[in-house]
């Protein structure tokens, strides 16, 4: 997956910008990652992934990624 080769490698806060640009058609949001409870989909040294599912009226993290409509990069610093 290129979203998961990007940010193995050394990531910075610069690669939200450089997803952001390679898959326009997902929705990104970037937070710290104490502001997320649920259990990452995938973990990297900077970065943990977790995917939204907005298909129904609200939003909500899931594990599938064929409902994911977006990913939230949760930021370890």
């Amino acid at each position: 997956m290129e979203i998961e080769a990007v940010l193995s490698s050394d990531a910075d806060a610069g690669v939200v910008a450089t997803l952001r640009s390679r898959f326009p058609h997902l929705s990104w949001t970037r937070c710290d990652a104490s502001d997320v409870t649920e259990p990452p989909f995938r973990s990297f040294s900077r970065f943990d992934i977790h995917l939204l599912d907005s298909a129904d009226h609200c939003v909500q993290i899931t594990m599938d990624p064929a409902c994911a409509t977006g990913i939230v990069l949760a930021d370890r610093k």
